[in-house]
């Protein structure tokens, strides 16, 4: 057991080092395509040179970019083969078909159109160039959204049956796998894209500026920058919010790590800044803070969009205690009751398999029957205790705060952007604000990574929420081969991140002491 919780361990945090690194590449593709698509397109209607120069200049680091990425996100997809091979056996079915469509339609939509993007300027006439180059943008997007959608299933398991014969699940619905979930989620990180790409667009224009090259085209980036990012930014507070609501509806136990919370109340309040007790647990009486500054009524109003509504916390929803619409305490399925009906579940699987070697079928329909009865609890059986089922409830509190606080701050930071571009130039052309600018880059990358951080480690212990936790998931192999090939990635990728850097930079500086204003080369 000991060793098989080390492949676990070991495993996890091999796909969310391959993860974090993919997620740094993925969403300046989906701003920086939809902001280059938009200079283009403000070319094609004026003909003016410095619009050429400009969509010329972003769409190189685009590229780069585009390209690291890909190399990431393969290695990502192999790792569903290699380390977690039975939940690929488990949810084949489901996860592979998204994740199908994502590659022959998405992936080749997006490696045509990019082509011509690139090496099509002389050779196609500039409204078929346009369109190649809005048609990357929207491939890049629609590739997301089937990586997502495949995400959000695993958060939300809809449109799918447990078959015991083939000892695993098989699609009944497919249309059923665009939950609210999944919706959500694929406009939260596509918007999120453009907030992203915002800022670095703003950051290395500030660059330009701080260097005094180029200002006029360091402008005239930094309004495109700032308008996409904006309207990128408030739409994503928008699906985070409508985000929430299906957190509260499918895994509140995420919702009360996010929140730190293990006594819920109607009037939830919201901890806006607070340190979480280590020592507190489910079933003790210690206080749940060090120290919180609430917000009254915010939990409520976040979960149910009521600020009279109730949100249970870890120990209600542990003990199976909730209050409903009337404002009445109802009794749920505790997490005991659960994990008992789960072991049953496992046992009638076993009965089922038994009677299907005999070939007695009347038994396999009694045993088939009873796993129904129990089979949305079937995860749970794998535990021993509650315990095991209460996600890491610092990080998650922590990383939530983290992405909370600095949205906030981009979006009073896109607004003095653009204050400062239209009613006070001096603004953009201080010292302070340019250093601002360009801190506030790497910044954007820890609010993004931030907001998955959320969304998968208090997804924990679950692979497939309630159906299989990541202990019952994993491949059979030797720790030592996982801890080899998590050291192997750490310092590829890494190598490929210290590259794209580099590069991107050389890029940025070389240019930069170009004339941007009139340059229409390639």
């Amino acid at each position: 057991m000991e060793d098989l919780m080390t492949v676990v361990d070991w495993s996890r945090w091999q796909f969310a080092l391959t993860a974090i690194y993919h997620w740094l590449f993925v969403p300046l593709t989906l701003g920086l395509s939809v902001m280059v698509a938009i200079m283009e397109t403000i070319y094609v209607r004026t003909n003016s040179p410095k619009w050429l120069a400009a969509t010329k200049f972003w769409m190189t680091l685009f590229g780069i970019n585009f390209a690291i990425g890909v190399a990431t996100g393969l290695v990502l997809e192999f790792e569903f083969g290699t380390n977690w091979s039975n939940y690929s056996w488990f949810v084949g079915d489901i996860f592979g078909a998204p994740l199908a469509i994502e590659g022959i339609v998405a992936f080749f939509m997006e490696s045509t159109f990019v082509a011509v993007m690139f090496f099509g300027w002389d050779k196609v006439g500039r409204g078929f160039h346009l369109t190649a180059t809005w048609l990357t943008a929207i491939g890049a997007s629609i590739s997301a959204l089937w990586i997502l959608v495949a995400n959000a299933w695993m958060q939300y398991p809809a449109g799918t049956e447990f078959d015991p014969a083939q000892m695993r699940n098989i699609m009944t619905d497919f249309w059923a796998l665009f939950s609210g979930v999944a919706v959500n989620k694929f406009f939260h990180a596509v918007f999120s894209g453009w907030a992203l790409a915002g800022v670095f667009v703003i950051g290395v224009s500030c660059w330009m500026l701080f260097i005094n090259r180029n200002t006029a085209f360091a402008l005239r980036s930094i309004k495109v920058g700032a308008w996409t990012g904006l309207a990128g930014l408030l739409l994503t507070m928008y699906t985070g919010d409508g985000s929430a609501v299906e957190v509260t509806r499918c895994q509140p136990m995420k919702l009360a790590a996010m929140e730190g919370l293990y006594h819920g109340s109607s009037e939830q309040s919201l901890v806006a800044f607070g340190l979480v007790n280590p020592d507190k647990s489910w079933n003790n009486t210690e206080d749940e803070y060090l120290f919180s500054l609430e917000i009254p009524y915010g939990l409520s109003i976040l979960a149910n969009h009521d600020m009279h509504s109730f949100v249970p916390g870890i120990s209600d929803i542990i003990k199976g205690v909730s209050v409903n619409a009337q404002g009445d305490t109802i009794n749920t399925v505790s997490y005991a009751e659960r994990i008992a009906r789960g072991k049953q579940a496992h046992e009638a699987l076993r009965r089922y398999d038994i009677a299907r070697a005999n070939g007695d079928k009347a038994a396999m329909a009694t045993a088939q029957k009873a796993l129904q009865a129990d089979y949305k609890y079937f995860g749970y059986g794998y535990f021993d205790s509650v315990d095991e089922a209460i996600p890491p409830v610092g990080m998650t509190f922590y990383s939530f705060r983290i992405m909370v606080m600095l949205g906030s701050y981009f979006l009073l930071f896109y607004i003095v952007v653009l204050f400062g571009v239209y009613y006070r130039d001096w603004l953009l052309h201080s010292r302070w604000m340019q250093v601002v600018a360009m801190l506030s880059v790497p910044l954007m990358w820890v609010c993004s990574e931030a907001g998955w951080i959320v969304a998968e480690v208090g997804r924990q212990p679950w692979t497939v929420q309630d159906l299989l936790p990541t202990r019952a998931a994993i491949s059979s192999l030797p720790a030592s081969s996982v801890i080899t090939t998590f050291w192997l990635f750490a310092g590829i990728f890494t190598i490929l991140l210290i590259a794209e850097v580099s590069i991107m930079m050389h890029q940025i500086s070389i240019r930069s002491t170009q004339d941007l204003e009139t340059a229409t080369t390639h």
